[in-house]
C-alpha cells in the first residue's frame, strides 16, 4: 500500500507538471525529426565556377549535378570564389587545368575533387590532355574536420555553457527572494538588468577566454585570423546567451524547468549551426537556422579562424549578434513588470 501510495503521488506530480510531461513525450519526437530533416538533406552539388576559356568542362560538370556559372574574366571569378559564392574555380593554362577551391569545409573539397574526376573522364583528351594541378584558397588539402568543426564547436559550448548557468543563476536570484528584495528598492528595471549582466558578463569574459585559448593554442585546431576577433566574437556570442537564459529563466520555477528548454533552445541551434551546409535542408529549415544566434557566432568564428577575413566580412554576424543582445534585455527589462510596476 504504502509503495503504491508513491507511485500514485509521483505520477500526479508529472501529470500535473505540463512542462515535464511535454519534455517527455513531445521534446524528443520533436528532436527525432529535426536531427531526420537534417541528416536527411539532399546530397550536396557544388557551386563551380568557370572562367570561359575553361568552358568545354561545363557540360560534364552539369550533367553531373554540379551549378556551374561561367565568369568572363579570372579576377570576377576569383572574387566570387572569395565571396563563397562558388566553391571552386576552374581555369585553362596551356589545356592543363587549374583548380582553386575555396576550401574552408572538408566536406565541399571532397565534393570538388570527386566531382573533377568524374568530369575529366568524360571530356575528351584533345580538350583537356593532363592531370589537374589543385590548389586551395583556405585552408589544404590535409585540413582535418577538427579544424572545419571546431570554430562552430566552440561556439556552441560558449553558447550551452553560459545560457544554462546565467538561466539557472538569475532563477536562483528569483526564487531566494534576492530579486523582489531588490524590486522593493528604488532600483529601475533597466539597472537590475544591466548590474546581472555586467555581474554574470565579467565570468562569461573569462570563460570565452579560456575556451578560445585552450581550442587554438592547446588542441590546435586551424587559426588563420586574428585571435582579438575570435573573443569578440565569442564575447558577443556569450552576451546572448547570457540576456536569452536570464529571459527564459522567468518562465522557469527550478532548476528542473530552466533544463528543460535545452532540447528546444540549444540542440536545434546546434543542427543548424553550420555543421552541415544549410542549401541541403528543407527551405523552411533553413529560414529557422536564420534567425538562431549561434549561426551567426559560427559563421564569424569560421571567416576569422579558418577564411583569415577581417572586421568587414564578420560585420555583419557581430551586429546581428548585438542586436539578439539588445532585445533579449529590453524583453528582460518588460518581463520584470509582473514583479513590480514602475
Amino acid at each position: 500500500m504504502r509503495i503504491g501510495a508513491m507511485i500514485l503521488r509521483i505520477l500526479r506530480q508529472f501529470i500535473h507538471d505540463k512542462r515535464t510531461m511535454a519534455l517527455m513525450f513531445i521534446a524528443p519526437l520533436i528532436v527525432l525529426s529535426l536531427m531526420s530533416l537534417v541528416f536527411s538533406g539532399k546530397e550536396y552539388h557544388p557551386n563551380i565556377g568557370v572562367v570561359s576559356q575553361a568552358s568545354s568542362l561545363s557540360t560534364a560538370m552539369e550533367k553531373l549535378g554540379a551549378k556551374v556559372l561561367i565568369y568572363n574574366t579570372e579576377p570576377l571569378a576569383t572574387q566570387a570564389l572569395d565571396n563563397r559564392d562558388i566553391d571552386a574555380l576552374i581555369t585553362l593554362k596551356e589545356t592543363i587545368p587549374q583548380v582553386l577551391i575555396e576550401g574552408s569545409d572538408p566536406s565541399i573539397n571532397k565534393s570538388v575533387q570527386l566531382l573533377l574526376e568524374k568530369s575529366m573522364n568524360q571530356v575528351s583528351t584533345t580538350q583537356v590532355q593532363f592531370k589537374p594541378e589543385i590548389s586551395f584558397l583556405h585552408g589544404s588539402l590535409d585540413m582535418a574536420v577538427i579544424d572545419r568543426f571546431g570554430p562552430i564547436m566552440i561556439g556552441v559550448f560558449i553558447f550551452f555553457f553560459v545560457f544554462l548557468i546565467a538561466g539557472i543563476s538569475f532563477l536562483r536570484e528569483r526564487t531566494t527572494g534576492t530579486l523582489e528584495r531588490l524590486l522593493s528598492t528604488p532600483i529601475k528595471r533597466w539597472e537590475i538588468v544591466i548590474g546581472y549582466v555586467g555581474g554574470f558578463g565579467i565570468f562569461t569574459l573569462i570563460q570565452a577566454l579560456l575556451i578560445s585559448f585552450f581550442s587554438i593554442k592547446v588542441l590546435g585546431i586551424m587559426m588563420v585570423g586574428n585571435f582579438g576577433y575570435v573573443l569578440l566574437i565569442t564575447i558577443l556570442l556569450s552576451m546572448t546567451a547570457l540576456t536569452l537564459g536570464m529571459l527564459l529563466s522567468a518562465f522557469a520555477s527550478n532548476e528542473l524547468q530552466m533544463m528543460q528548454f535545452i532540447p528546444l533552445i540549444i540542440v536545434p541551434q546546434i543542427f543548424l549551426s553550420g555543421l552541415l551546409p544549410l542549401n541541403t535542408l528543407p527551405l523552411w529549415l533553413q529560414k529557422i537556422g536564420y534567425v538562431m544566434p549561434i549561426y551567426y557566432g559560427a559563421d564569424a568564428m569560421i571567416d576569422v579562424m579558418i577564411r583569415g577575413k577581417g572586421w568587414s566580412h564578420i560585420s555583419t554576424d557581430l551586429y546581428i549578434l548585438l542586436l539578439f543582445s539588445l532585445i533579449f534585455s529590453t524583453l528582460n527589462i518588460l518581463a520584470l513588470r509582473k514583479h513590480r510596476t514602475m
